[in-house]
């Protein structure tokens, strides 16, 4: 309900703070965050409708349901963040997919998420394909300018995993890059403590201190980059 998604819009926001607070010292900024080689999307909300029943095959649903939430908080859209079933039903709606798809457990990607984005909001995706999840860090500094100019969240699926991309901290003398990653794969309360210790919201280098991989080199991804309208 409206009441539910306005108190995590408001959580949320005090959690973007904290990471960026604590993970790099920066000056925060709600509406946008710059700080050096730092790039943050400049709001940060999503519908906390994680739940069991789409655990597994669910992850990039959630994600697009933040992407939506993003483009209702900016008010660039009204229309309600649509449920699973919703989603699927705008796909067959386009023709993309059966009749049969809806209530189905079937799995989407980054081509779906542009076609649901476009007919529910009218909005324009661009697409980055990488052949390896070892091949994502040289995207930073594109991906850098994506949160600089257009702002919005970025869904990133591989393999049988989707993520969304909140920001970057992208050294461009170095090339040392860190993503800002949200789990869609939360089932839990939003309660702070519990998202941050628990991994589920923060930084994450491509290559951790044990070396390893947060992103498969086996397994080629699709970057979703929603753009924003260009009225206001």
């Amino acid at each position: 309900d409206l009441t539910t998604f306005s108190r995590c819009v408001s959580n949320l926001r005090s959690l973007r703070c904290q990471l960026i607070v604590e993970a790099l010292s920066c000056i925060v900024h709600l509406a946008l965050v710059k700080h050096k080689n730092l790039k943050i999307m400049s709001a940060l909300s999503w519908m906390l409708k994680w739940s069991t029943f789409s655990l597994g095959w669910g992850c990039a649903y959630r994600s697009l349901q933040t992407i939506i939430s993003w483009f209702r908080l900016q008010h660039y859209a009204s229309v309600d963040v649509p449920s699973h079933r919703e989603i699927q039903q705008a796909l067959v709606d386009i023709g993309d997919k059966d009749p049969s798809f809806v209530g189905s457990r079937e799995w989407i990607g980054a081509i779906e998420l542009s076609f649901v984005l476009d007919k529910l909001l009218g909005v324009s995706c661009k697409v980055l394909n990488v052949r390896s999840g070892a091949e994502l860090p040289e995207k930073c500094r594109e991906l850098a300018l994506h949160f600089e100019s257009q702002g919005t969240p970025i869904m990133i699926g591989g393999g049988v995993l989707a993520y969304t991309l909140l920001g970057v901290d992208y050294n461009e003398a170095s090339g040392d890059c860190a993503f800002l990653i949200l789990d869609p794969h939360y089932t839990g309360n939003d309660e702070h403590k519990k998202i941050v210790n628990g991994g589920w919201c923060g930084w994450k280098k491509a290559v951790d201190s044990k070396g390893k991989n947060f992103f498969l080199h086996d397994k080629f991804y699709n970057l979703l980059l929603p753009q924003r309208p260009s009225m206001v």
